[in-house]
């Protein structure tokens, strides 16, 4: 058994001083299987330590209803047999580009602006979770001879909230529960941030991409004593549809993350791995510098532009941070493990099989509901999916505008049964005006739940209603499709017919042979935009036409030699996508 401690200048590991050189990959975002690899590039570039966050929204996705929790402690032991320190961020609340920053839409849904604040309805959940997930955590602390060492309280509060009475009821809770190592509280350096998210007795520390000295220095004016660590050091940074894709210059993260060291600090390598954002779980942000602009959704990679990229690969920044970190080892570096199967040759197939997507709806959707608003995501409880809100226009009346107030995110809408547009905006108008009497269909599509800043946990769908001119339209016939109804056992449900001419949106299904199978990219020629799935397995949400991800990573557990059954859920284009799987291009 061993124990660790924060000292005054220092981490103590049984009374010595220690650095912790630690990089983050989130369980969550890699198979399972290659957890054992991706531990191991992450020791072969120089770290000793791995960091992670536990999402609380995927594993209770429904209230009392949970899911795989276990996963963490099975990460915690890969983490001990691969010879690492570990470091738990169990939120609630976790950013990390994730929907909702992690917490369960059936209890921002109601709570709104009383989450992360001391309000009884928010801290009465939040103890039953812990409760439940901290066992594991508790067992593998470093005085119990497991990997933990130090646990999060809450995760960059001071960008969001300032009710510390909140903060130190989560770092008693922490403690009730069993956890035994320093706790420590992460935030940008600067002063409102530090203020407003910092626990007296917790370690704080900081998080940036740059400039070390300056932020160390901001740190020590509201921690005088105590070890110095980046948290989060930003060596890359995540992309958003309809952007262009983030890159960093290797030399200038290994520059930035050289000088983190030589002022004497430990750091976490913000991400050392990224992985995916499988299952349509990437989050999304607002724009604007107070981050409550439009929204921009997160793509499915979560590459970062990291040292080790998507597929588990050495890049150019790998070995830039190999080199620094090297002079920080005790003895040389391990070699790098040897790497997971690669498809080896690419391989095409068609999709043969078509439901429309009423049809889908039809037998996967939940109960329809009748009601004078239309409800939101969270009231019908959907929370990766869609929902078809249909509303009648009364008549005959001569056309007037279409309009939609408090609309989140994106809907595709139909008059009587024919595509009449695309709305995005929260206060969106139909291009053409609209007669009566129709039957107006708008198919509204979560893009990811806001996961920083000042509006994380607002609802999804039609928040507000819809009109017709000035006139409000009542009687909101409102039913919701969730991405985890497509199983097995729910799209084996469904009568598929052979794919008509243009057959649009809807499910597809098809089969395609693969021989050498392996990690692998798949693309969807003649798609728009949607989800798919491979044996079962959710890759997530693809968007062709918006960019500025153009594949998807396919891990290779999850192809099979010989036959791999492929479903792809078209929501926006009028083609009949195809199915490729090619090889993996090389890394950057």
């Amino acid at each position: 058994m061993s124990t660790f401690a924060v000292g005054d200048e220092d981490f103590l590991l049984d009374g010595r001083p220690v650095r912790l050189l630690s990089g983050a990959l989130h369980y969550f975002r890699v198979h399972e299987e290659l957890w054992e690899h991706r531990l191991g590039m992450l020791r072969a570039m120089g770290l000793d330590c791995v960091e992670t966050y536990v999402p609380w929204n995927l594993h209770e996705p429904e209230r009392g209803r949970y899911a795989d929790v276990g996963a963490l402690g099975r990460f915690l032991d890969a983490v001990a047999a691969a010879g690492m320190r570990a470091i738990v961020r169990p939120g609630p609340y976790i950013c990390a580009e994730w929907e909702n920053g992690g917490l369960p839409h059936w209890l921002t849904g109601p709570l709104g602006r009383r989450v992360r604040t001391l309000d009884p309805d928010f801290l009465g959940p939040v103890e039953a979770w812990f409760r439940r997930l901290l066992p594991q955590v508790v067992e593998r602390q470093v005085d119990r001879g497991g990997p933990v060492v130090l646990v999060q309280v809450e995760n960059e509060y001071g960008s969001y909230g300032s009710d510390l009475t909140y903060l130190e009821w989560l770092a008693e809770l922490l403690r009730g529960c069993g956890v035994s190592v320093p706790l420590f509280t992460s935030d940008g350096p600067e002063d409102h941030m530090l203020t407003g998210g910092s626990v007296p007795g917790v370690l704080a520390t900081a998080n940036f991409g740059s400039g070390a000295r300056e932020g160390f220095a901001t740190l020590r004016r509201h921690q005088p004593k105590g070890p110095l660590m980046c948290m989060e050091f930003w060596c890359g940074w995540f992309d958003h549809w309809g952007t262009e894709h983030a890159v960093r210059d290797a030399e200038d993260a290994a520059g930035a993350l050289r000088e983190i060291l030589e002022c004497g600090a430990s750091v976490n390598v913000y991400m050392a791995h990224g992985g995916t954002n499988f299952a349509g779980w990437a989050g999304a942000n607002r724009s604007g510098e107070l981050h409550d602009g439009p929204l921009r959704a997160t793509v499915t990679s979560y590459d970062y532009d990291a040292p080790v990229d998507e597929a588990g690969r050495p890049t150019e920044k790998f070995w830039r941070f190999r080199e620094v970190l090297a002079r920080y080892a005790e003895g040389p570096l391990p070699e790098l493990p040897e790497p997971p199967a690669r498809l080896t040759a690419p391989v095409s197939g068609a999709l043969d099989g078509w439901v429309s997507l009423d049809g889908v709806l039809g037998v996967l959707g939940g109960v329809e509901t009748v009601s004078p608003v239309p409800p939101t995501f969270e009231e019908l409880g959907v929370d990766r999916g869609l929902v078809r809100y249909r509303l009648t226009v009364p008549g005959p009346r001569q056309p007037y505008p279409l309009s939609v107030t408090g609309l989140r995110d994106r809907a595709v809408v139909y008059v009587d049964g024919v595509p009449a547009g695309v709305l995005e905006a929260e206060e969106s108008v139909l291009a053409e005006p609209v007669a009566g009497s129709a039957v107006v269909d708008l198919w509204v599509e979560s893009l990811g739940r806001v996961n920083y800043g000042p509006r994380l946990g607002e609802s999804k769908g039609i928040t507000g209603g819809v009109r017709h001119e000035r006139q409000y339209l009542h009687g909101v016939r409102a039913r919701g499709l969730r991405l985890d109804a497509f199983t097995a056992a729910g799209v084996g449900a469904l009568a598929f017919r052979e794919v008509p001419e243009g057959a649009g949106r809807g499910l597809y299904r098809g089969t395609v042979g693969v021989a050498g199978a392996g990690d692998a990219v798949l693309r969807l020629p003649g798609a728009t935009r949607g989800f798919v799935w491979v044996n079962g397995f959710c890759l997530g949400r693809y968007w062709s036409s918006a960019g500025p991800q153009e594949s998807l990573f396919v891990p290779g557990p999850v192809l099979r030699e010989g036959a791999n059954e492929v479903w792809v859920l078209e929501l926006e284009g009028d083609g009949v996508p195809g199915v490729e799987f090619g090889v993996l291009p090389d890394a950057h």
